[in-house]
């Protein structure tokens, strides 16, 4: 289940970040909550054991940057670079990401739980144990990303890709819908259910260039 703000076992010891957020910064234990940020540049920085709150980013650099077990609340990705940033133990909870690059991203031991993903760029990720749940993700691009225990409960999949990504114990068997507009023939590894299988049937003989008629 999702934690709460106080669940997590470094709740007692966040300060309130009061200062700007800067390249390179070192962010440990603080605790970022109702503030939106434009045109900022965190290139490179580390957050450690830290929690965001209610908070907007628009616009800004955050390529390369860290999280380490760091809990996201109502947070907002707007236009915001991540490229090749690191995630390791973390929760995304009742969040939104819209024309977001994280190209390159390694991300270990993440949960998105009630957030929507629109045209997130993951070209060449590496997703590993991450959970999708109730979500939605529209127009995300997994293209050459390796996924390996990767699952999608309750989550809407409308138009991602897929091409020539890898998958390793990946399963597509809880989510509402899976709509993929390119890469079923990259599914080699995936678990899909029955149901599911008819709905991509087309779009998979298409790709192996079968022709079906009645």
């Amino acid at each position: 289940m999702p934690r709460e703000l106080e669940d997590l076992p470094y709740a007692p010891y966040l300060e309130l970040l009061t200062g700007e957020l800067e390249r390179e910064g070192d962010y440990d234990g603080v605790h970022l909550r109702d503030a939106t940020f434009d045109d900022v540049n965190t290139v490179g920085a580390r957050f450690m054991e830290s929690a965001v709150q209610q908070v907007t980013i628009n616009d800004s650099r955050m390529d390369r940057s860290r999280y380490n077990d760091v809990w996201f609340h109502t947070v907002r990705w707007i236009g915001v670079n991540l490229a090749e940033s690191d995630w390791f133990d973390v929760e995304v909870l009742s969040s939104a990401m819209s024309g977001v690059p994280m190209f390159g991203s390694k991300v270990h031991q993440v949960v998105f739980h009630n957030c929507k993903l629109d045209s997130v760029n993951l070209r060449q990720a590496t997703l590993r144990n991450v959970t999708f749940e109730d979500c939605l993700l529209r127009e995300v691009d997994f293209a050459g990303a390796k996924l390996r225990e990767v699952t999608f409960p309750g989550t809407d999949l409308e138009d991602v890709r897929f091409d020539k990504a890898t998958f390793t114990k990946v399963d597509f068997r809880k989510a509402r819908s899976i709509g993929i507009a390119d890469g079923v023939e990259s599914l080699r590894g995936a678990t899909i259910s029955m149901t599911q299988l008819l709905d991509l049937a087309p779009r998979m003989a298409h790709a192996l260039g079968i022709s079906v008629r009645d």
